[in-house]
């Protein structure tokens, strides 16, 4: 029996199984390296993206506006928050201009590319979850996606040409 899914790779095939159906990687607006390899790879084998860490560990979620307590008054976040510092303000005035949350931008940004399938967001309260209920309708035109991309530059392209020099 000839399996209906042979592109998930001849071991599951010849099981008559499906094969790998999605994969979890850290990809946010703040790390981006899959674009490199792992995305171009899942849309060629039709593999489904979920993102974990979409806001960056709080970052993309308006860290600026926060109080700083909790895990971000930790030195290493407070290091990341500083070294980010000019591109969180550009972005936390982006989303301002947008009259939208940084979490919630930074979600949409996500399922607009079509390999990711959901997200793992990890809300840690109930109106964390409520708000970014919001996201999955959230439309980010071309400018906007210009815009993050000026603010949170991804590897210059998939591979191999994003190694040529």
């Amino acid at each position: 029996m000839r399996s209906p899914f042979p592109r998930f790779g001849p071991t599951a095939a010849r099981r008559n199984l499906l094969g790998l159906a999605s994969e979890q990687s850290l990809y946010n607006l703040t790390q981006r390296t899959i674009e490199l390899e792992v995305i171009p790879a899942l849309r060629h084998f039709g593999v489904g993206l979920i993102p974990w860490s979409p806001i960056g560990m709080g970052l993309l979620g308006g860290a600026l506006r926060k109080a700083v307590q909790g895990r971000r008054a930790s030195p290493h976040m407070q290091e990341r928050i500083n070294k980010l510092r000019p591109r969180l303000e550009a972005y936390e005035a982006l989303c301002d201009a947008l009259g939208e949350t940084p979490a919630d931008v930074a979600l949409a940004w996500l399922l607009h590319n079509p390999v990711v399938t959901s997200v793992i967001s990890g809300p840690r309260t109930v109106e964390q979850l409520r708000q970014s209920l919001k996201a999955p309708s959230l439309r980010l035109p071309a400018e906007t996606l210009a815009k993050l991309d000026a603010i949170w530059p991804g590897p210059g392209g998939e591979a191999p040409m994003a190694y040529a020099w």
